[in-house]
Order: structure tokens, then C-alpha cells, then sequence
């Protein structure tokens, strides 16, 4: 009887179990409640028969003899029969059989029975159960309400390397680290005092005995009650996730490193995103080294080993050192590191365990690990297109498990996505270079000497956009002591831009040396946009949707002797003039179309300007800045601009760091000129009737200006010049002339006319009697031409005045 199961469900116990007592010669000595319930015999109707009688089919016998006979050799027997009922049909049960003796009765046979069904029923529920402790692969683990293991099975063995035996009666998480096991004992307790379930919780579970591997489990748990609710424990199902776990961490990682890395088109900045994507989730420190020629957007050679430039560093923890080397320090890797050899071989390196004597000064490493916590070093290839850019080195000095072969895969990976984002970054720097070189080339690098006004110029490049704006500006000294003052913008970015911004610049030179108003300058400027434009459309270069070319410019033409400054505007921003008195103002004048839209007026106005004001000539990034309103922007221009007597790049620097931030982002050029006057003394002027006297009365009269200047080394050259030019004017124009000699950095000589009849220079025959004036005039020169009015013609010569200045 103490073998019998006493547990609820157990169909063989005491109070669930069809029960009868057979005395030696198989009679039924015995018969209880269940057994009547069962089979419909009562007690009187079978106690004192055989058994084999009354309950067994005769087919049976073979069996029950088989039984029986096991049952005296082993002391017990179980299996399954068919057993009469009292109205004759079976009843298929499970039997369990065992003998025992008693002193007065000599043996006896105790037949426990239960419905087969219920049986098997009870035979699977005991299979899992014993499936569970023995072949589940999840893990389980019974706590008492005393918080103590009471049994694990097979899987937490398994899981933890310590024998299931060596469980029992140990506290919940003993075998934990500290963290881990006050945590697993929380999430026992509250459990236990709740009864709330507990369903796949992530948990980490690092054993004290192998606290260098990180192990992760995933927990569900409930707690166990009897029947009557008395709480017996808590039950825990554990499951071994760890390579899951690592596997989905990675994938997190490589989803950030997609959104994180690349986001500029930066070379230092791509470095740093990358070293900051590697910390902490797989390494605690990282550093990226690029080659020299990347940093300068250049291509690298193939199997360059140096020298490199640390770009990208960081580590974890504020009291956790990171690699020696700060950020953009320059940085030498012995022959036999394993940096050097990932740069010359393009072979990603794993160093799992580092030897003690990798830290010191002679090791392998040297200067190169971040601390001597360091145990281990994974060194990435940075490789795009075939050429390797540089390498990512990670260490692990905190974390206490080593590098793996899934790590190095990760990094890998890493790596080659940062290496493309890199070379783009690379290759946009050396398109950039490339860009600002031709646009620096274009942009005057020098003010020319000139003696009309003193410039301070200043040109910012956009810093926050891609590619580079077309602005530009120039100073081009004109005939007759004048200057011509340029801004333009062309519409754009990138090469093309600073291209057609040249060709621009070009245009406008070569106007300008034909001396034409503003407005006819503008004029010929739209013409050839609009010529550019077409020559775009016929190529197919046109952006989709967008302008093929378009510009705005401002030309403004200043005279020192008259103080009259002639300004003209395509679609630019108007300039701010300042009064030598500090008033402020900018210059009403027609805006005109933008250059491009073709057959559109441009409109010149002319102005006086005081000895002294500030012309102040720029591009609408220094008020259109996306933070600033223009209004806003204008104002504080304005406002930068109200002491002219300052000096001129003191008041240029008062507007950058007044209007422009950090980082532009856009393109801007400034140009502000204070205008001078040339000395009365220094400008004479005679009105020469058109008479056959007129070359004499020329000569006359430059060669006693000539004397008072004290220029009488250049009297001979100046009175042939003059006289020429009046001969000219005697023969071709109507009304009277104008000579007129300024004195500046050349002696220039004028004469103007009512007509519009162009000189021409030729070369006159051996017997032609004239014909050779021109020619004359342009060997005494040092430069001639011919500027046109609106009421005339001036033909102008200079020379030079270097040798008598000095």
C-alpha cells in the first residue's frame, strides 16, 4: 500500500481507485464503494467468489495467468483488461497488481482499477511532467515560498553547467552575479506575493562562476497552489535567448548606423558618426584613422600603411580613457600592429584575448590601446571601391566577454556602409576643392590701383550647402580716373555655377573696357545669359524644372573728378549709400529684370556723391539668411554702415559679424568703396573751337600745364598726343571740343567731341600724306581708346607717371 500514489490526480489512489482483495485461491475477499460504482456488483454479490468467475472473459485467462505469475516473481503487475460488468457487457481498465502477506491469512492480492481512459490519461500527464524535468530543452525551476530552489531540470543544468542535485535548497539566484540575482529574486517575490503571472521577461543571467560571458534568458513564471489555494511556490520556465538576443541587438545596431552614419557629406564628421554608433552597444572604446590623402579628399594609394589621421574617438564612461591620440591628431602604426596590417592587406583583424605585453611601450600595440583595462581588439578594414580609406579599431575593456567572429561580421559591415558614406564624403570634398579653386581663380584676388576709391571686399563661401554659389565681384578702373564697381549672383550651385559666374565676369571686363554706360553694360550682360541659356537647351543640360541660367548684377561707374556715380541694377538688391555725415540710405533705383529674361530696359540713375560717402555693393545671402527677414537684414546692414570715417575694413568686419552667422548658407560677396575726389589742381579743362588753330592752341596749352605740373619730360609725347587728337576732332566733329589733362597715376589726355564717328588706327602708305596720327598717338601711350556719350565721343590716352612719382 506505500507504493500507491496518494496524489489527487492519480486515478490508482486510494479514494479514486476501484479496489479488490483476492485471497490465495483468487477469491474476492474484498470489495469497495468505487469498485461497485465502476462495475455495478455490489459487495455481496462477488465477495467469496473466484474472480475469475465473475470479472474475467475466459479469452482473458491467458492473460490474467501471465499476470498473476508476474505478479508472485516481481511482487507486482499492471496492464489492462477487459473486465465483466454486472449487466454483461466490458469495461476496459487499468489493473495494478502486487501481493502481500499477512501472518493469519497467509498471501493475499491487493487489485487496484480505474477506467483505461483515465489510465492513459494520467500515464501522459506523468510523461510530461517527467518530460519537463528530464528532456525539455526550456528550463524550470521550482522555488518554495521560502524563496529557496526546490528542484531544476535537465535545461538549467545544461544552461548553467552545475548539477540539478546541487539546486536544491539554495536561494533564488544564488549562482547569479550580484545585480542579476537581486533582481531574479525580485521577480520571484513578486510573483509570489501577487500571483500575477510573469510572461517572457528578458533577463540577464551571468553566473558568478563564468562572469565573462553575457547571457540573456527569456522567463515566464506563475505560482503554484494546491487545491485548497494554499500557495506552494513559484514555477519558473527559463529559456537560453542569448544568441537571439545578440543576434537582434546587432540588427538594432546596424538599423541606427543606417540613420546615424552619413548624414553629412563631412569626412571627419562621417568618422565621428561611426565611432559613436560602435559605443557601447558593441565596443567601450573606438577610434577611426583615416589615411592623409582622404582627409584632403584626395585617393589613396593602394597599400598605404600611413601616415594617418585620428578622426573619430570615443569611449565609455567620463572617467574611462580613450585612445591616446585626441581627434585629428596625427597618428604612426608600427610595421607589425595589427592597424598596419589591416591598412596594407585590407584584412579585418580579431584579437579575442590580448597578451599582457601588448600595452607596453615595446608591444605590439604600444601607445595605440586605450588603456591597459583593454582585453580585446577588433581592427576593420575602412574599404570603398578597393582602396582602403583607413581603419575602425574597437576594444573592450568594461565589457567583460571578448570579441567574436558575429562581432567582427558586425563590424565588417559597419565598416563597409561607413567606408561608402566616407569616399562620398571624399570625393564631395575633392569636387568642392576642385569648385572653390576654379571660383578662386575667377574672383580677383587683388583691388588694382586706381585712385577713385578705397575698397574693403570680402567673399564668404556657403558653408551649410552643397556645392558653391556664383557670386562675384570687381573693381575694373575705367578711362578718365573713373572706376566701375561689380556684384553679381548667379542662380545655382556647383562648378556650373562658378563657371557661367566667370564667363560673367569676363563679359563684364570686356564691356567695361568698351566704356559703355550701366545700363547698355547690363544690356549686353542679358544677351549673353540669354545666349548661354540656349546653348544649355541645345545640349540638353537643362535641371528639370529649373532656370538654365539667370543672374543678377549691380553696375555702378564712379568719376572722381565729377563726384557722379552712375548705378544700374538686373534684379539685384539695391546698394546703401553713407552720407561722409553718417546718413544712411539705400539707393532708390529701378530694380530692373534679372539677366536672362531677355528684351526687358535696364534703367541707369546718376547720383553726386560726397568726398568720403560709402558705396556699400553686395549679394542677398547677406540679408536673405533663412533666420533673418530681409527688412531685418537691411536694417542691421544699415545700421553697420553709419560711421564712414572708420576704417574701411574695421566698418567691412562690423557687417560680416554683424549679418553673417557661423555657418552661411549661402554664398555672399561685399565690396564697399569710400569715394574720393581728385584736387582741382590736378584736373585742367579747355573748351577749343573747332579752327585751323586748333592743334596749335592744343600744344599751347599742354605745354604750359605741363610746366606747372613740373612734366616737362613729358611735354614733347603730350603735345603731339593732343594735338593729334584735336586735328581729329577739327576734321570730323561739329561744335566745339573739350581738351582735358588729369593728373593721377597717369598723365591722361582728352579730347571730346559732338560726334559719334569712331577713330581708327592704320597703318598709312610711304605715300600717303597723312594718315598717322592714331598711329603716333598709340606709340607715345601707354593706352588708348574711346569712351561714347550721349552727346558725343572722347578719345583718352595715358601715361604713365611711375618714373617721375618715384
Amino acid at each position: 500500500m506505500t507504493e500507491l500514489s496518494a496524489s489527487h490526480d492519480d486515478p490508482f489512489a486510494p479514494r479514486r481507485a476501484a479496489l479488490a482483495v483476492l485471497d490465495d485461491r483468487g477469491a474476492v475477499v474484498g470489495w469497495n464503494r468505487r469498485a461497485e460504482e465502476l462495475l455495478g456488483h455490489p459487495g455481496a454479490d462477488v465477495i467469496g467468489r473466484p474472480a475469475i468467475e465473475v470479472l474475467v472473459d475466459q479469452r482473458d485467462l491467458p492473460a490474467v495467468r501471465e499476470g498473476a505469475a508476474s505478479c508472485r516473481r516481481d511482487g507486482g503487475w499492471f496492464g489492462v483488461l477487459k473486465v465483466r460488468h454486472r449487466d454483461g457487457r466490458f469495461v476496459e481498465m487499468g489493473l495494478r497488481a502486487q501481493t502481500f502477506s499477512r501472518d493469519d491469512r497467509g498471501r493475499e492480492w491487493l487489485v487496484a482499477g480505474a477506467l483505461a481512459a483515465d489510465v492513459l490519461d494520467w500515464q501522459r500527464d506523468r510523461a510530461i511532467l517527467d518530460g519537463l524535468y528530464r528532456q525539455c530543452p526550456i528550463g524550470l525551476v521550482v522555488h518554495g515560498p521560502d524563496l529557496r530552489v526546490l528542484r531544476v531540470n535537465r535545461a538549467v543544468e545544461r544552461f548553467t553547467g552545475v548539477p540539478a542535485a546541487d539546486f536544491r535548497g539554495l536561494p533564488t539566484g544564488y549562482m547569479l552575479l550580484p545585480d542579476d540575482a537581486r533582481r531574479a529574486a525580485d521577480r520571484v517575490r513578486q510573483v509570489l506575493e501577487t500571483g500575477r503571472a510573469l510572461i517572457y521577461s528578458e533577463q540577464f543571467a551571468r553566473l558568478e562562476a563564468d562572469p565573462a560571458r553575457e547571457r540573456v534568458a527569456l522567463v515566464s513564471a506563475f505560482r503554484m497552489e494546491d487545491p485548497s489555494g494554499r500557495v506552494l511556490g513559484v514555477a519558473e520556465m527559463v529559456e537560453d535567448i542569448t544568441g537571439r538576443h545578440r543576434a537582434q541587438r546587432r540588427l538594432a545596431l546596424l538599423d541606427q548606423a543606417g540613420s546615424r552614419i552619413g548624414t553629412t557629406l563631412d569626412v571627419a564628421e562621417t568618422a565621428r558618426e561611426l565611432a559613436e554608433v560602435m559605443v557601447p552597444q558593441l565596443a567601450d572604446h573606438a577610434s577611426v584613422d583615416l589615411l592623409q590623402p582622404v582627409i584632403r579628399g584626395e585617393e589613396p594609394a593602394r597599400a598605404l600603411a600611413g601616415p594617418v589621421v585620428r578622426v573619430g574617438v570615443c569611449g565609455v564612461g567620463a572617467q574611462q580613457p580613450g585612445p591616446p591620440h585626441p581627434q585629428g591628431a596625427p597618428v604612426e602604426f608600427a610595421p607589425d600592429t595589427p592597424q598596419a596590417r589591416c591598412l596594407t592587406e585590407g584584412r579585418p583583424v580579431l584579437e579575442p584575448v590580448l597578451p599582457s605585453d601588448s600595452f607596453s611601450a615595446e608591444g605590439r600595440l604600444g601607445a595605440h590601446a586605450p588603456d591597459l583595462g583593454a582585453h580585446s581588439l577588433i581592427v576593420v578594414p575602412l574599404a570603398a571601391r578597393g582602396l582602403v580609406l583607413g581603419v575602425l579599431t574597437l576594444w573592450r575593456s568594461r565589457r567583460p566577454d571578448a570579441f567574436e567572429a558575429d562581432d567582427l561580421t558586425l563590424a565588417q559591415e559597419l565598416g563597409s556602409r561607413a567606408a561608402l558614406a566616407i569616399d562620398n564624403a571624399r570625393r564631395f570634398t575633392q569636387q568642392q576643392q576642385a569648385a572653390f579653386t576654379l571660383q578662386s581663380s575667377l574672383l580677383p584676388r587683388a583691388v588694382p590701383d586706381q585712385s577713385a576709391v578705397e575698397v574693403a571686399l570680402r567673399y564668404l563661401p556657403a558653408s551649410a550647402a552643397p556645392g558653391l554659389g556664383g557670386d562675384w565681384f570687381d573693381v575694373i578702373p575705367l578711362s578718365g580716373a573713373r572706376v566701375a564697381l561689380v556684384v553679381g549672383d548667379v542662380v545655382g550651385r556647383g562648378i556650373h555655377a562658378a563657371a557661367t559666374m566667370g564667363r560673367l565676369r569676363t563679359a563684364v571686363h570686356t564691356l567695361a573696357s568698351l566704356d559703355l554706360e550701366p545700363d547698355e553694360v547690363l544690356s549686353r550682360l542679358d544677351d549673353l545669359v540669354t545666349l548661354l541659356a540656349a546653348e544649355q537647351e541645345a545640349f540638353g543640360e537643362q535641371p528639370v524644372g529649373e532656370q538654365v541660367v539667370g543672374a543678377t548684377c549691380l553696375y555702378a561707374v564712379y568719376d572722381p573728378v565729377s563726384r557722379r556715380c552712375s548705378v544700374a541694377r538686373a534684379g539685384h538688391p539695391p546698394p546703401v549709400v553713407t552720407a561722409p555725415d553718417g546718413q544712411v540710405a539705400l539707393l532708390d533705383l529701378p530694380a530692373g529684370p534679372p539677366l536672362g529674361l531677355g528684351g526687358l530696359p535696364f534703367e541707369a540713375r546718376e547720383i553726386d556723391l560726397a568726398e568720403g560717402s560709402l558705396l556699400c555693393l553686395y549679394t542677398n545671402g547677406i540679408i536673405g539668411e533663412r533666420h533673418i527677414d530681409a527688412d531685418v537684414g537691411l536694417s542691421k546692414l544699415c545700421a553697420a554702415l553709419t560711421r564712414p570715417a572708420d576704417e574701411l575694413e574695421q566698418t567691412c568686419q562690423a557687417v560680416v559679424d554683424s549679418l553673417v552667422p557661423a555657418r552661411p548658407s549661402d554664398d555672399i560677396a561685399l565690396l564697399i568703396a569710400r569715394t574720393r575726389m581728385l584736387p582741382p589742381e590736378d584736373v585742367a579743362s579747355w573748351q577749343l573751337p573747332l579752327e585751323p588753330a586748333i592743334a596749335a592752341r592744343a600744344r599751347a596749352l599742354t605745354s604750359a600745364k605741363l610746366a606747372e605740373w613740373r612734366l616737362e619730360h613729358l611735354a614733347f609725347s603730350t603735345e603731339l598726343i593732343a594735338s593729334e587728337l584735336a586735328t581729329n576732332a577739327y576734321r570730323y566733329a561739329t561744335g566745339p571740343a573739350t581738351l582735358r589733362l588729369i593728373r593721377e597715376r597717369f598723365l591722361v589726355c582728352e579730347v571730346s567731341d559732338t560726334s559719334h564717328t569712331a577713330p581708327h588706327l592704320r597703318r598709312a602708305r610711304t605715300t600717303d600724306e597723312g594718315g598717322r596720327g592714331l598711329f603716333l598717338v598709340a606709340q607715345m601711350a601707354e593706352r588708348w581708346g574711346t569712351r561714347y556719350t550721349r552727346e558725343g565721343k572722347t578719345v583718352w590716352t595715358e601715361q604713365s607717371l611711375a618714373d617721375t612719382l618715384t
